[in-house]
């Protein structure tokens, strides 16, 4: 087949990818062609605009390194990367919601005895964070693994200023007690921009996007037989809950960070300045089989 024309185009594509012997790779062929080949009967583009088009995703993956994923910013901005985490989690009847895992996890983190500051001396208001894991049912998950993560007090995560630190800071791995609670110190995160400096942030101009998200801290929760579940606490109050950049705060997974006045902690430390505190029960999903 040849000589086509924007009526054929599409069906001889089609008929190409159908040859996939693998028949997931071929319906994922099939409806990629299919969506793009629609879209851009939609738009109609001009050469210039297509040609903008491939700088820009080249530009996106030359933004990429071991520091940072351009292409998850894009598909978080988009709304994709919480749109699969959508489709994956439909059935998590009594679990806590997921959200994004975020471009800032370090697999591997350091593992802290309950109790700890996870902060590493960065300044910032002291926050205290206690919870307990569960199974969907209510059933304590003794030594679940409990990794945490979050920005300082000006938004900044330790990876995007690790030369400056000399480490990494305000993440950690805990491990649940007999009744699967934990908790630990470390300073109250702030709302922050996603990286914008980049192709990423250049798109959100133009749709007339800010780039920022509420304040929050990350958990990924990992117990055996259940699956392992990502998701934030956002504080509440914050701004920028109903506009979050990456369309990820659901209202089951905001909280009061607590403000508390000196005095005797919950865990019995003496504290001489004020403090915020946060409480939240999570409950995991058992794996299927």
């Amino acid at each position: 087949m040849r000589n086509f024309d924007e009526n054929s185009i599409t069906q001889a594509v089609l008929a190409r990818v159908s040859q996939a012997s693998d028949a997931r790779q071929r319906e994922i062929s099939q409806a990629l062609v299919r969506h793009l080949h629609a879209f851009v009967k939609e738009v109609e583009p001009t050469m210039p605009e297509w040609e903008a088009a491939i700088g820009f995703l080249t530009r996106t993956g030359h933004m990429c390194d071991d520091k940072r994923q351009e292409f998850i910013l894009l598909s978080d901005t988009l709304g994709v990367s919480m749109l699969v985490d959508a489709i994956n989690h439909r059935d998590a009847a009594g679990a806590t919601d997921t959200t994004v895992l975020g471009p800032f996890y370090v697999q591997g983190p350091s593992e802290f005895p309950l109790g700890s500051n996870i902060s590493d001396g960065m300044k910032g208001e002291p926050l205290f964070v206690s919870g307990s894991v569960a199974s969907a049912d209510g059933a304590p998950l003794a030594g679940a693994a409990v990794d945490v993560w979050h920005s300082d007090e000006d938004g900044y995560y330790d990876v995007q200023q690790i030369e400056e630190l000399g480490g990494l800071a305000m993440r950690a791995r805990l491990i649940a007690d007999a009744q699967g609670r934990f908790h630990f110190w470390t300073i109250k995160p702030a709302a922050y921009p996603i990286p914008h400096d980049g192709p990423v942030g250049d798109m959100l101009k133009v749709q007339g996007r800010h780039p920022y998200r509420p304040a929050h801290v990350h958990f990924m929760i990992h117990a055996n037989g259940h699956d392992t579940l990502v998701t934030h606490v956002f504080v509440a109050g914050d701004k920028y809950l109903d506009s979050d950049v990456v369309f990820g705060v659901k209202d089951s997974l905001i909280r009061e960070f607590v403000l508390n006045q000196p005095g005797e902690a919950p865990d019995g430390r003496a504290m001489t300045r004020p403090y915020s505190s946060l409480h939240y029960d999570f409950r995991l999903k058992p794996s299927a089989g």
